[in-house]
């Protein structure tokens, strides 16, 4: 049985730190400067407090980071400074860079960076969570075996430090912003009185978006067209007062599938190389909305 810091148990951390205990590990956590939720969640989880970061290193094997991704450089800073040797888990929603950088800043004490992502709700009773690693084999089957009979379900990838978070990255790209996408589409449906017609249409619509890779081979020759019907969805949320920065957002990405136009069914790797490439937009005037949109951005 191995011991692990986790760093820090906020609603996910805890869950996740929850299994670890559950599978025999010891567990250890900071308490000093946290909220009375943390040190709710931490118990009721079963985790042993340290009186200080130092102190739960000291005894750690391995150290699982998983708070919020603006605080990963300045907590990888915290551990660098006590000199851990030990096994790292960078498990945030940082992006491949920001992994580097915290690679970076620990690989002075010697330790030993595991790349991680966390995709799914927090384990517990019938749900799962996935925990993917990338790094160094021997400490990325390390790091998955504490896990083994939990409800965190690891995968070991056959990719290099940053593997992982690009997958993370990849997920919640289309996951966080498709959720504020029907927040919005139903507080303008709210706004005009079509509520119930609006979810009379959702129910048509299929469930497999991010999986029907081929059908954006369809959608890519036509971006061309939809930029301005965004381009008046802006428009329309507007009038309601609701954020219409999405919807510009979308009109711009879409212009750079132009060259795409009139092309049938381009191959995927033609769909994907295109958004690669800005010059798409070269030659489309923009509208009003995607000229206020640009003035935003300056």
């Amino acid at each position: 049985m191995s011991t692990v810091t986790v760093l820090h148990p906020g609603q996910m951390g805890a869950a996740v730190a929850r299994q670890l205990r559950l599978a025999g590990h010891e567990v250890l956590w900071v308490a000093k400067g946290r909220s009375n939720a943390t040190v709710e969640r931490a118990t009721e989880a079963g985790l042993r407090p340290a009186s200080s970061l130092a102190v739960a290193l000291a005894g750690s094997d391995i150290v699982m980071a998983i708070c919020p991704p603006a605080a990963a450089k300045d907590l990888a800073a915290e551990v660098a400074i006590t000199g851990f040797g030990g096994v790292y888990v960078e498990a945030n929603a940082v992006s491949p860079d920001t992994v580097t950088a915290v690679g970076a800043i620990l690989e002075k004490t010697g330790a030993r960076l595991v790349d991680g992502c966390i995709i799914g709700p927090p384990p517990g009773g019938d749900t799962s969570a996935r925990l993917y690693l990338a790094g160094d084999h021997p400490f990325t089957n390390t790091v998955a075996g504490l896990f083994s009979g939990t409800r965190v379900m690891a995968h070991v990838l056959d990719k290099e430090v940053g593997g992982a978070s690009a997958l993370k990255m990849a997920f919640a790209a289309y996951q966080k912003p498709a959720r504020l996408l029907a927040a919005v589409a139903h507080a303008l449906a709210a706004d005009h009185g079509v509520a119930d017609e609006l979810l009379t249409e959702a129910a048509s619509m299929p469930s497999d978006i991010l999986l029907d890779r081929e059908y954006l081979r369809t959608v890519a020759p036509r971006g061309w067209r939809w930029a301005p019907e965004l381009e008046e969805i802006a428009r329309t949320l507007r009038e309601t007062n609701l954020p219409d920065s999405l919807a510009l957002a979308a009109a711009d990405t879409l212009l750079r599938w132009t060259p795409l136009k009139d092309t049938g069914q381009p191959p995927l790797n033609e769909v994907f190389d295109a958004l690669h490439d800005s010059t798409g937009r070269a030659g489309m005037a923009p509208g009003p909305s995607a000229q206020m949109h640009q003035v935003r951005k300056k």
